[in-house]
């Protein structure tokens, strides 16, 4: 299983970032190998539609899990269409949203956020 953190940062200690299709990176822990790498968002340059390119770039990575603070509707949509579950997580570190992925200790994101949530923050 392939899971995606939103990040501010490329390193491991890395704390979550929130937003989805506008954070830096996302750092993406495979567990069969227990191996996490960073990949830059691609759609945090957009102009517009940065969920979307987001999105699309997680289901390209073959993501299964996704762990962020807020997905906007066309985001949402296309993750949910994909079958890839997303779960929400306040600002830790990626290895404690990890951790309390494990754990069960996150709320699976069910309903679209805001569009735009993450834009000018």
């Amino acid at each position: 299983m392939n899971i995606a953190v939103s990040s501010f940062d490329e390193k491991k200690d890395a704390l979550l970032d929130k937003r989805f299709g506008r954070c830096n990176y996302f750092q993406i822990y495979n567990e069969a190998k227990e191996q996490i790498k960073a990949v830059k968002n691609e759609g945090q340059i957009s102009g517009s539609g940065a969920g979307v390119s987001a999105a699309q770039q997680i289901i390209d990575e073959k993501i299964d899990v996704v762990i962020t603070g807020n997905l906007g509707p066309n985001a949402f949509k296309i993750l949910q269409r994909a079958n890839i579950k997303a779960y929400k997580c306040g600002e830790v570190s990626v290895e404690e949203a990890l951790s309390m992925l494990n754990k069960g200790e996150l709320e699976q994101i069910e309903v679209a956020g805001k569009a735009h949530h993450g834009m000018n923050v």
